[in-house]
């Protein structure tokens, strides 16, 4: 038996020592190796688990935003930003394992049935959603699907005995990347993106129109969250504020070549006061929009430092609906600032914890904690003031985040839903009333009180969901609870602008957006050179 087992060993331990010997390209290796495994591993081998464990090694050296993703994760990636998915167009929330429908959308199938606000979804199809304990993820796949196949619905409404039944024929519906657009006071006007999908300038000159119709002569733009997206969207925005000419982005790549992104044409949006919010989860396209409104001394960046991802990616599909998103360039901003935050090749742990590092180091509380190298200087376009890279963009009036309001009990009613399905069950209880109180969302946000009531209906179901009731704690965070409360209910009785309305007021990066903006002085303090 030795004899066999070293007949059988040695020629191996022969061939890879020829093989090593020989100069051999890597990727005739990485095919061979394929084989190798196929051909004598011991037991069944899944070859398309294989390569796939193969490619996710290989970007894993290269840089943190170089991916992989099956077949699955890309249609849950690449969705929102085409702009649309096909479903039964509603917007929904599970409260006790019951599927509440919040709205339905304007236009869409399901209102177009008459499925209405306060309906809950029994089961869809042979699928039964009430009191299972379905994830979202799981209930969106049983209510989305090709367009123009069939969703029948069950459906219980309040005040009628009986199941409703519905057959809705699915259609594609928009996936919105403008979260709210309102008028601040007379003149100012607020829109807050949420990504640079590829309907975003469409929504962002709608929006614009809108506003002026009613008077909009300054805007704030809202980019804190936005984690990016297209990047000719973030360009085709840029446009907007920009001159004929001016620089917007450029591309740089050894294998490929630069790319110049400039302003063509005189944008439509050029004299009114900009002021942009940004916070630590603003990146990629974001920072593009940002860094060229910086750059060009084109308007005032409120906020804390930007995430930093000066990388661009391009998309790779493979014919089984896979793809691979590669780093094919890097990014810089009209002064020539990358603003890449530094990572070092297959270390994704230590630039994952980043955030963690900034929080520790201060950086969230404190602008004089940010420290650049003189080497990461550069200069605006204009007016020549200081602006620097390596790291994301710093804004030009840093904002401390506030956690005076935080507390435990605050995150727990939070985390275990309490804040949500208390609102919910407000408004399914009290929608008639309210809209017939507060017929306009302006006299909502104007009239309507977070009463004691309220508040304490939102105590005794945190109570009721294991949500410890702390005095201290709660005199600490209710001002902060009774604006989400208000915004909430808002929202499902109007729309998520409504939210943004009430709920603003309470963000200092918006509270110093909006002083800046109303006073030329303090403006113009931010852009001299």
């Amino acid at each position: 038996m030795k004899k066999l087992l070293c007949a059988i060993v040695l020629p191996l331990l022969f061939i890879s020592v020829a093989v090593a010997q020989i100069d051999f390209p890597p990727e005739r290796k990485l095919r061979l190796a394929e084989q190798i495994i196929e051909n004598y591993y011991v037991d069944e081998v899944d070859t398309a688990k294989v390569v796939q464990e193969a490619i996710i090694a290989m970007l894993k050296t290269l840089d943190p935003h170089s991916t992989y993703s099956t077949p699955e994760e890309t249609k849950e990636l690449t969705e929102p930003l085409e702009g649309n998915f096909s479903g039964i167009g509603i917007r929904f929330q599970m409260v006790n394992d019951t599927l509440y429908v919040i709205e339905s959308v304007s236009g869409g199938p399901s209102e177009r049935l008459g499925i209405l606000a306060g309906d809950r979804i029994i089961s869809c199809n042979d699928t039964v959603i009430a009191g299972v304990k379905m994830k979202n993820n799981d209930i969106l796949k049983v209510l989305r699907g090709p367009k123009g196949t069939v969703a029948n619905l069950k459906v219980k409404r309040k005040k009628v005995a009986d199941l409703l039944e519905f057959r809705v024929v699915r259609e594609d519906i928009p996936i919105y990347s403008i979260d709210a657009s309102y008028m601040v006071n007379d003149s100012v006007g607020f829109i807050s993106i949420s990504r640079f999908a590829e309907s975003t300038t469409k929504e962002v000159v709608e929006a614009m129109k809108k506003l002026r119709k009613e008077g909009m002569r300054h805007l704030i733009i809202d980019l804190t969250d936005n984690g990016g997206g297209y990047l000719r969207q973030a360009i085709e925005i840029s446009n907007i504020f920009l001159r004929d000419g001016d620089m917007i982005v450029y591309t740089d790549s050894p294998k490929n070549g630069s790319v110049d992104y400039t302003a063509t044409g005189n944008g439509s949006f050029l004299d009114g006061r900009v002021v942009v919010m940004v916070n630590q989860y603003s990146a990629s396209a974001s920072e593009i929009l940002s860094g060229a409104l910086q750059d060009n001394d084109r308007g005032v960046i409120v906020g804390r430092r930007t995430f930093g991802k000066g990388l661009v990616q391009r998309p790779f599909p493979f014919p089984d609906g896979s793809m691979m998103r590669l780093t094919v360039s890097r990014y810089h901003t009209p002064s020539g600032r990358c603003i890449q935050k530094p990572y070092t090749d297959g270390d994704d742990e230590n630039y994952q914890k980043d955030m963690l590092n900034r929080y520790n180091s201060g950086e969230f509380s404190s602008a004089d904690s940010i420290h650049f190298a003189d080497s990461l200087l550069y200069h605006t376009i204009r007016l020549n003031r200081p602006v620097y890279g390596g790291g994301g963009i710093m804004p030009d009036k840093f904002v401390p985040i506030d956690t005076t309001f935080y507390s435990d009990y605050y995150r727990d009613l939070i985390a275990k839903g309490s804040m949500n399905n208390y609102c919910v069950d407000y408004v399914d209880r009290n929608r008639a009333s309210l809209l017939k109180t507060y017929p306009k969302e302006s006299d909502f946000v104007k009239n309507f009180t977070v009463t004691p009531e309220i508040m304490q209906g939102l105590i005794d179901l945190g109570t009721k969901d294991e949500v410890k009731y702390d005095e201290e704690q709660y005199t600490r965070s209710k001002p902060y609870l009774e604006a989400i409360l208000k915004g909430l209910i808002g929202r499902d009785l109007y729309d998520q602008s409504t939210y943004y309305r009430v709920v603003n007021p309470t963000n200092p990066i918006y509270s110093s957006a909006i002083e800046i903006i109303t006073s030329p002085e303090i403006y113009s303090s931010y852009l001299k050179p």
